[in-house]
């Protein structure tokens, strides 16, 4: 007969009810303060929507009523030094986060509001109707509210995709040698996507401080919980992960509240992350001033049974059974924030010029300039004022052959000692003497607390890294296997690191380093085998780092962790084994953001390239001997940074052009470059500017496949001689 032996997970899962009791001893003071925020935050939202209904939200309005109650409890135990984030519909906890910081001592709902609350309530409603004096000015609108000095962190439009970045934050907390927490906060929908799950995950195995507060609303747009997965208690999630995990009615706040300090003692504790799944109902649709039974997919007595639990009338109950206030008191706070919200959009509204009675408009001077569409995409390199800048030629330190591969991993080495916030995470960095490459040799016995190996997961461990470059504290240096893994990260790369400056504002830092290899040429095959330059250089926020020599990478790799900007370095296989000049002792210097390098003088052609392409252009010049052709190599590929002074002063000498890459050309590089230079310099060229790729498929694992797919030394020649030919 098999034997069968139950296995019981390693972590808790309970249930928490708030009882009587419990209602009885809680302190009069946080029940009070507990209505305060959720009338505050219900009114605000309703005033949200009237403003949607007239039309003067340009946008989404994804209304949290009737979800407040699990912000406010969550989040009245938490400290400004706590951060949180939020998903779409985050109004509540932006809301619950920044009124808890400006009143941290509670809200008395029988005084009147104060000054700090009506001006983050009037600076939260103008960026939600996208003013200029909202916290981004308007960028983030109603699904990106952010106010880091609150410890709000940011919501985020991406289902889930806030999730890893709050780990950042989590991890920052703990390094910096603090007891202070993060919580996310997410829905039903966020419980079963990859982000969410990969976070869990690295954050058990790193035992981070982060709470993942999941509020199960039942609905992603009009799926229900038990459509979307087989098991619909998502606090389940937990334990799978070794993740003590509570779930209680988020219609309860202060069922919620006790929750949150239980999960507070255990995180603040050191013992790792929690899960608290709160089950609050939103009354409207998705978006918008209407109920959801309004679209058929849920009825007006589920709606009912919902309403019945409403979280305020909970609240409003025992505070009138115990004596604290009365019903006439807690009116008269609910007429209270009306009227403040009715002051509130006195000041962003006016009445629309010609217009029926009661019909509005925003007033014109509370609009952001025009202008400022793209101020912020990148910093203005202001942290670079007292570098010490030095090219080959102005170099005065010592240089001797080395490799190219030991360069990486000296300065990376240099960095850690002299700067403690440097902290480098990737898959195998911290064994196999240095990686799979050796990029990083030394680099975990030196530092062991700053070198982290990573579980596979490119999408948490990079989200990860950029809420640690977020968080400010520290400067991750995260490195991917191959380039190709940039897709399994691409939220992260672009929807979030590459955004985030600009989104929130424009002034924001985001000192986040990548380091990725192209391995075209190693028998990789089509998934490990690309170069990622072309999709990065569509995306703004990112600076692009292409080092060729072993001098080169030392100073662009100091350039990279130097930058307030997010920048992608880029590593070719054909250059580690590869040797050249680099420095002996002095690894300190940078190289200038948006300078070029002219590897070879000439005058009968421009040549352009990057990376191992380069020398493979140098190799098809002198081999064809009659070719007089100016050989520049990049260096710094980000629309920013491209040096156009040295590719002008070349073309004009020249008048003819021709960008020279490895890749394929879906993918590649040099298409929007010789749109651009065609643009810029078309007086100048006597004919379209020329090109030599790989081909339109992705390299094979078959040697003479791969050969064919990719471009080197003999296309280059061959292109260079059809040119010349004429």
């Amino acid at each position: 007969m098999t034997e069968h032996n139950r296995l019981e997970p390693a972590a808790p899962w309970v249930e928490i009810v708030a009882t009587e009791a419990d209602w009885d001893a809680a302190e009069p003071a946080l029940l009070t303060s507990m209505l305060s925020q959720l009338v505050l935050i219900r009114t605000f939202e309703e005033y949200v929507l009237d403003l949607a209904r007239e039309g003067l939200v340009h946008g989404p309005a994804h209304s949290s009523i009737g979800q407040e109650g699990g912000a406010v409890g969550s989040i009245l135990p938490l400290t400004s030094a706590d951060t949180v984030n939020g998903s779409h519909r985050g109004h509540h906890q932006f809301l619950a986060k920044v009124l808890a910081h400006v009143e941290p001592k509670g809200i008395d709902p029988t005084k009147e509001f104060s000054a700090d609350v009506r001006a983050v309530l009037l600076k939260s409603l103008a960026e939600i109707c996208g003013l200029d004096r909202g916290f981004s000015h308007g960028r983030g609108g109603s699904m990106h509210l952010q106010w880091k000095e609150a410890g709000a962190i940011g919501t985020n439009a991406i289902v889930g995709g806030g999730v890893p970045l709050a780990a950042g934050s989590a991890w920052a907390h703990r390094q910096a040698g603090t007891d202070a927490v993060a919580v996310t906060y997410f829905g039903d929908g966020a419980a079963n996507i990859g982000s969410t799950l990969e976070t869990l995950n690295l954050a058990s195995a790193w035992h981070l401080p982060l709470c993942f507060f999941i509020e199960n609303n039942r609905y992603a747009v009009s799926t229900n919980v038990e459509e979307a997965t087989g098991e619909p208690r998502l606090s389940a999630r937990g334990p799978g992960f070794g993740i003590p995990s509570w779930k209680v009615d988020g219609m309860d706040p202060l069922a919620v509240h006790l929750a949150m300090r239980e999960a507070l003692a255990h995180m603040r504790d050191g013992r790792g992350p929690t899960v608290i799944e709160a089950d609050v109902y939103r009354y409207f649709h998705q978006n918008g001033p209407f109920p959801g039974s309004a679209f058929g997919y849920r009825t007006k007595e589920e709606e009912k049974a919902w309403r019945d639990r409403d979280p305020i009338r909970q609240l409003s109950g025992h505070l009138v059974r115990r004596g604290i206030l009365g019903d006439a008191e807690i009116d008269a706070v609910t007429e209270r924030a009306k009227a403040l919200m009715a002051d509130l959009g006195d000041v962003l509204l006016e009445p629309l010029p010609g217009g029926k009675d009661g019909q509005r408009r925003i007033k014109p001077d509370e609009w952001p300039d025009p202008a400022f569409a793209d101020v912020g995409i990148r910093g203005d390199l202001g942290e670079f004022a007292g570098a010490r800048m030095a090219d080959r030629e102005s170099f005065t330190g010592e240089v001797a052959d080395q490799k190219f591969i030991d360069a990486v991993a000296r300065v990376m080495g240099r960095r850690m000692e002299t700067d403690e916030t440097v902290v480098v995470m990737g898959e195998d960095v911290h064994r196999l003497g240095g990686g799979t490459n050796g990029a990083t040799r030394g680099l975990k016995q030196a530092y062991p607390d700053r070198v982290l190996g990573t579980p596979i997961s490119e999408n948490a461990f990079a989200g990860l890294g950029g809420g640690v470059a977020l968080d400010g504290r520290y400067k991750p240096v995260v490195e991917f296997m191959y380039a190709d893994f940039m897709w399994v990260a691409a939220d992260q790369l672009f929807n979030q690191i590459g955004k985030a400056r600009h989104m929130f504002g424009g002034d924001g830092e985001v000192p986040f380093v990548l380091r990725s290899k192209v391995a075209m040429g190693t028998g990789y095959g089509s998934q490990h085998s690309m170069d990622p330059a072309g999709i990065f250089a569509t995306a703004a926020g990112w600076r692009i780092v292409a080092p060729s020599t072993p001098f080169d990478y030392v100073g662009l790799m100091n350039s990279a962790l130097r930058c307030k900007d997010p920048v992608v370095v880029l590593e070719h296989v054909d250059l580690y084994a590869s040797s050249g000049d680099g420095p002996v002792d002095d690894l300190d210097y940078c190289i200038p953001v948006g300078k070029a390098a002219v590897r070879r003088s000439g005058s009968q052609l421009t040549v352009i390239s990057y990376l191992a392409m380069t020398n493979y252009v140098l190799e098809a010049v002198e081999s064809l001997g009659d070719v007089d052709a100016e050989v520049i190599d990049l260096r710094w590929l980000d629309r920013a940074s491209i040096d156009w002074d040295t590719i002008g002063e070349s073309i004009r000498k020249t008048n003819r052009v021709l960008i020279a890459e490895q890749g394929a050309v879906g993918t590649s590089y040099g298409g929007w470059l010789a749109d651009e230079i065609q643009r810029r310099f078309f007086d100048w060229l006597d004919q379209p500017v020329e090109r030599v790729t790989g081909s339109e498929a992705s390299p094979s694992i078959s040697k003479v496949l791969e050969r064919a797919a990719i471009a080197r030394t003999e296309e280059v020649a061959a292109k260079l001689t059809e040119i010349t030919r004429y």
